[in-house]
């Protein structure tokens, strides 16, 4: 995958988590029940700090693959942040974003 597909695509998760999110907040406020006591599943509250929480990771992706568009314009996309050697081809279509090779993105497990 590209950097462009992938920003293209998180994009779209973007705008579609951001609608889920908005669905999930006038539900809350148009809904005058008690969900924190609902037998029947999960609770708004819940479900609202779940799509934030995908949101968020979203927007983080977002920035990295910003981070490594500026990254080509400087010359510097594909190379280790940590080694300075070359990042794997293979690494890079599937993690367009990946600021480290494996080997170094291995040790900071």
């Amino acid at each position: 995958m590209s950097l462009e597909e992938a920003r293209a695509e998180t994009a779209a998760r973007i705008e579609a988590l951001t609608a889920q999110l908005a669905g999930i907040v006038e539900t809350a406020s148009a809904s005058s029940g008690d969900d924190e006591h609902d037998p029947e599943g999960q609770t708004i509250a819940y479900d609202r700090a779940q799509v934030a929480a995908l949101l968020a990771a979203a927007r983080h992706d977002l920035n990295e693959i910003d981070a490594a568009r500026a990254r080509v314009d400087a010359g510097t996309y594909g190379v280790c942040e940590r080694c300075g050697r070359t990042i794997a081809p293979e690494r890079l279509e599937a993690r367009p974003a990946a600021r480290t090779c494996v080997a170094c993105a291995d040790r900071r497990s």
